[in-house]
């Protein structure tokens, strides 16, 4: 666990108590287990593999959805899960499976206070974008940045369920007082959704690189072992805002760690801003493809 992540949630008592102990969080999906030692058995096949994940339908058309994303550019159709794992990769079936089980786990159904489609959508073109611009870069992490893109709003989500209350009053406050999300959190909860998303992905013990990037995904500049990482969730969050392409209401008042420019080696504000509009119609294309 990141010790800043941990302390900051220590200090409000209350909270910390309720995220250590609540119950109806749901415990870490067995699909993921189950994916997990296959991946890490080398007697382990495409079939083998394909077999497990079909047990879920559900994920497999997610996955499907995913490999034919106009982002991720794969040039022929996807058609079985079997032909997925072949093109995209042990490694990358194993993140994209970990990060949409535990989406899934915490799925609000059958609620229409919570702006879930649109929720959803920012989460996916988030990670897949993060994904495409972390490979268009040259950066080894795309796997982890589609994993950290999806559940990088996870905490958005547990407030809404554990502590409906106080999301209510987030929600007021910023229409209210015209503030950002972010500091309506600390004025309602003491702590922001970046710490409760980056509180919960240490509880269920995935890598402390996500947790990291999850706390850090709106000042990527502040991470201190991960802010490459960090800076690409943090740019492709801010690319669903700036190009208004599967933007979330959370973000609309978020604003652009400049920082990223040299973190990520883009020269300079002028040559970020084409970067960023290169990819419109990639976005645009994602959008339409989507179906959730």
């Amino acid at each position: 666990m990141n010790s800043i992540t941990e302390n900051s949630i220590k200090e409000n008592r209350k909270i910390y108590d309720i995220l250590s102990t609540v119950n109806n969080i749901p415990p870490v999906p067995f699909i993921i287990q189950e994916v997990a030692n296959l991946i890490g058995n080398p007697k382990t096949n495409a079939a083998k593999l394909g077999k497990i994940i079909s047990k879920d339908q559900g994920l497999v058309t997610k996955i499907l959805t995913v490999a034919n994303s106009p982002l991720y550019g794969i040039p022929r159709r996807v058609s079985t899960i079997d032909f997925a794992i072949v093109v995209l990769g042990f490694e990358q079936i194993k993140n994209i499976v970990i990060a949409l089980s535990m989406m899934e786990t915490l799925k609000v159904l059958g609620d229409k206070k919570f702006p879930q489609k649109k929720y959803w959508m920012h989460s996916i073109i988030t990670a897949i974008a993060a994904q495409r611009i972390a490979d268009d870069l040259g950066y080894q992490t795309s796997g982890e940045a589609f994993t950290a893109g999806l559940l990088h709003d996870l905490g958005i989500l547990v407030i809404y369920k554990i502590f409906n209350n106080e999301y209510k009053k987030i929600t007021d406050t910023v229409k209210k007082n015209k503030i950002a999300y972010l500091e309506a959190e600390e004025k309602q909860l003491g702590i922001t959704h970046q710490e409760v998303g980056g509180f919960l992905i240490d509880k269920w013990n995935l890598p402390y690189s996500i947790a990291d990037v999850i706390y850090n995904h709106h000042n990527p500049s502040l991470s201190e072992n991960y802010s490459e990482l960090a800076s690409l969730i943090h740019l492709a969050d801010f690319m669903t805002k700036k190009l208004s392409i599967g933007n979330f209401i959370w973000d609309d008042s978020s604003t652009l760690d400049l920082n990223i420019i040299d973190i990520l080696k883009l020269g300079d504000e002028e040559y970020l801003e084409n970067f960023i509009f290169s990819y419109k119609d990639l976005f645009d294309s994602q959008l339409n493809t989507i179906k959730i």
